[in-house]
């Protein structure tokens, strides 16, 4: 499994304790996000993670920015990704089992250090059910082709 990690300048403290999370469980992942203290465009962050999921460089891509909204909102902009905002643990679960999430967005002013982690190792650790979910999957992945 690979992950690609990124924040803008609201996540960066989160994104660094999910990288350690994802060091204890030994996990490959690349941090592509700002360690920067002034305000950045959370694009110029959210679509290089969200290209790189979606060109099979990595399996799952997860970013951070205040609310994670614009993070989401981003990533699903390019095609092949399956973002969900997700602020909860019941939430990154279930985008995984149900909607082949492929990448999640979270707000480092939404939720603390302890609840990230949880959420991540949910997602990371859950899988795609396929059965009904599949053909639900496939219709949202042939409008994007339209």
């Amino acid at each position: 499994m690979k992950v690609v990690l990124s924040s803008d300048h609201g996540g960066v403290n989160i994104r660094k304790e999910i990288a350690s999370l994802l060091d204890e469980m030994k996990i490959q992942y690349e941090d592509i996000g700002c360690d920067c203290e002034g305000s950045v465009d959370y694009p110029d962050y959210g679509i290089p993670a969200a290209e790189r999921v979606a060109n099979g460089e990595f399996d799952f891509g997860i970013l951070v920015c205040g609310t994670g909204i614009g993070m989401s909102m981003t990533a699903n902009k390019v095609k092949g990704v399956r973002c969900a905002l997700v602020h909860d643990v019941f939430s990154a679960k279930m985008t995984r089992q149900h909607n082949d999430a492929n990448v999640i967005a979270m707000g480092e002013r939404v939720i603390g250090p302890g609840l990230a982690r949880e959420i991540v190792k949910a997602f990371l650790e859950s899988e795609f059910e396929g059965g009904r979910h599949e053909n639900r999957v496939n219709k949202i992945m042939a409008y994007e082709e339209n």
